[in-house]
């Protein structure tokens, strides 16, 4: 399967974002998971009036690839606006199924020149993971 420009990965982002619910907030989220052997995930983010039971755009993504069996994963492209990295919630989830080289891209839905890109190491170093599950 070729890979993706991440231009593709950004649009695939963009489309997800249009189904995201966000009537509170207005602040909506789009995610494009890859895995390792080339499967992509959209998510985008989910609201709800009891504020605490809402879910991030990268959380839908990664569970709704964890459910079909993938636990292997190559990079996710987050795209809002305005331009905003992944919070501290996503950051420990994605902990949890990437490897330190997974690339996690955020990039503005406004202007693709306001971006980031780190590995699951820089965005979230020293990460809480119980000793036996490395």
């Amino acid at each position: 399967m070729p890979e993706l420009d991440i231009q593709s990965l950004y649009e695939i982002a963009c489309d997800a974002r249009k189904q995201s619910h966000s009537p509170y907030s207005k602040f909506a989220v789009g995610a494009a998971l890859e895995t390792t052997c080339g499967k992509i995930y959209q998510g985008c983010n989910v609201e709800n009036s009891a504020y605490g039971l809402c879910i991030c755009a990268e959380q839908v993504a990664i569970t709704k690839a964890v459910s079909e069996g993938h636990r292997g994963f190559k990079r996710i492209m987050v795209v809002a606006s305005p331009f905003a990295s992944p919070c501290g919630g996503c950051r420990q989830v994605m902990g949890e199924f990437f490897q330190d080289e997974t690339m996690i891209y955020a990039f503005s839905a406004d202007d693709v020149s306001v971006n980031q890109a780190w590995t699951m190491a820089e965005l979230l170093p020293e990460r809480f993971r119980f000793p036996d599950t490395n």
